[in-house]
């Protein structure tokens, strides 16, 4: 899973990120609240896993915003705060668990993986399993893309890239989320990778004269957009 923590304080931060990735995950780490904003707001994450008490905006606070503009990411509050009511502020503002400081690694993992296997929002299973976005439809199960119902045939990297932008629609998404996500670069190789496939994708997307809805954000990177007009 691709997990945010947030977390202040060094060494807590370095063991989490460090056992997480030991398990397999790609954690991308913050330690202050509205860096962990700004991320959550431009990324996609799988998990936020945030510390309550941090500098500038507190995680609990981070949730609320990030709830209010529309993510919808299992969240698990850290905090050595444990009353009852600071347990139900947390769930009431947002999160989806809640684990209070002193804790076993081994608990978070278990939390974590109990967050993963619960359906998407809404409870439709099928709301992950197909992607739509200005008549273009990605399905996967299938591993199939349609766009105004003419099918397009798209190699391996191709499909994860239009996945990718399908997940995070008229929001930018850098040259270098796309290398961390789409091929598991944790560096830049210094080629064109990513505009030679991105050109590849269009040219099979706009295929017969469809609008191109893969706009080019100079100098940042690129947005998908739910209309070209």
């Amino acid at each position: 899973m691709r997990i945010l923590l947030l977390e202040d304080d060094q060494d807590m931060r370095d063991y989490l990120a460090r056992g997480l990735k030991e398990l397999g995950h790609h954690v991308v780490v913050e330690g202050e609240g509205k860096a962990a904003l700004a991320r959550t707001l431009a990324e996609a994450f799988d998990i936020l896993v945030l510390d309550r008490m941090v500098p500038g905006l507190d995680g609990l606070t981070v949730l609320k915003l990030a709830r209010n503009a529309g993510c919808q990411s299992p969240a698990i509050i850290l905090s050595a705060m444990s009353g009852i009511e600071d347990r139900v502020a947390g769930l009431e503002g947002g999160a989806d668990d809640y684990l209070i400081k002193p804790f076993a690694f081994a608990e978070l993992a278990a939390r974590l993986g109990a967050l993963a296997r619960r359906p998407p929002p809404g409870g439709r299973a099928e709301a992950q399993l197909m992607l739509c976005v200005g008549g273009i439809e990605l399905d996967l199960i299938r591993r199939t893309v349609k766009r105004s119902g003419r099918i397009i045939d798209l190699q391996p990297r191709e499909f994860s890239l239009l996945e990718y932008l399908l997940r995070n629609p008229d929001r930018l998404v850098t040259r270098t989320m796309l290398l961390d996500r789409v091929w598991n670069f944790g560096f830049d190789p210094k080629t064109n990778i990513v505009e030679t496939h991105m050109s590849r994708l269009r040219t099979k997307l706009n295929e017969g004269g469809a609008e191109n809805l893969i706009r080019t954000i100079r100098g940042s990177g690129y947005m998908i957009v739910s209309s070209a007009s």
